[in-house]
C-alpha cells in the first residue's frame, strides 16, 4: 500500500519525513549492529557464543553487501557518475566475502579463527568509515530520493533475510 506521505512495506510504515527510512540511515543502522556484534565477539570466551555471533555477523554482512550491490551502489554510481568510490567498495565486498567464507559455519578452533574474525572486523570498520565519511555525504548531495531508495532496500533486505533463514 502506497500513500503520498507513507510507504507500507511488510506491515511497517515508513514516513517520508523519517530518517529511519533514508537509505544511508538504514545502512548506518546495519553498520552499528555489526559493530556491536564484533564487540560482543571480542568480549566472549565461549566457543558456542562465538559461533552464534559469527553466524549472525556473516548473515548481516552478506545481506547488507547484497542490498548495497543490487540497489544502493548502482543508484549512487549513476547519480555521481562515479568511476572510483563504488568500484572500490565492490572490490572491498569481494575481499570481505572471502573472509566470511573462512569463518562461516566453521567451529571456533582457537587463535586462527579469532584472528580471521578480528581481521574481518577491522576490514569492515575501514569500509564503513569510507562509506560514511565519503560515499554517503556525496550521495546525499545528489538528486537521489534517499527515502524511496531506502524503501526499496528495506524491502529487499527483508526478502533476503527470509531466504537466508
Amino acid at each position: 500500500m502506497l500513500t503520498t506521505d507513507n510507504k507500507q512495506i511488510n506491515g511497517s510504515t515508513l514516513k517520508a519525513s523519517s530518517n529511519k527510512s533514508d537509505a544511508t540511515a538504514l545502512l548506518k543502522a546495519d553498520h552499528k549492529l555489526v559493530d556491536g556484534l564484533f564487540k560482543e565477539f571480542e568480549a566472549t570466551k565461549s566457543d558456542k557464543k562465538k559461533k552464534q555471533l559469527v553466524d549472525q555477523i556473516c548473515k548481516e554482512l552478506t545481506i547488507h553487501a547484497q542490498v548495497e550491490e543490487e540497489i544502493f551502489y548502482p543508484a549512487v554510481q549513476k547519480a555521481l557518475k562515479d568511476h572510483e568510490m563504488v568500484p572500490e567498495a565492490i572490490v572491498e565486498h569481494a575481499s570481505l566475502k572471502e573472509l566470511i567464507a573462512k569463518v562461516k559455519g566453521v567451529e571456533p578452533d582457537g587463535d586462527m579463527y579469532d584472528a580471521n574474525v578480528k581481521v574481518m572486523s577491522e576490514y569492515v570498520k575501514h569500509h564503513v568509515k569510507e562509506e560514511e565519511k565519503e560515499m554517503f555525504p556525496e550521495a546525499k548531495d545528489t538528486k537521489l530520493d534517499m527515502v524511496e531508495l531506502g524503501a526499496k532496500m528495506l524491502e529487499r533486505k527483508q526478502q533476503l533475510s527470509q531466504e537466508y533463514a
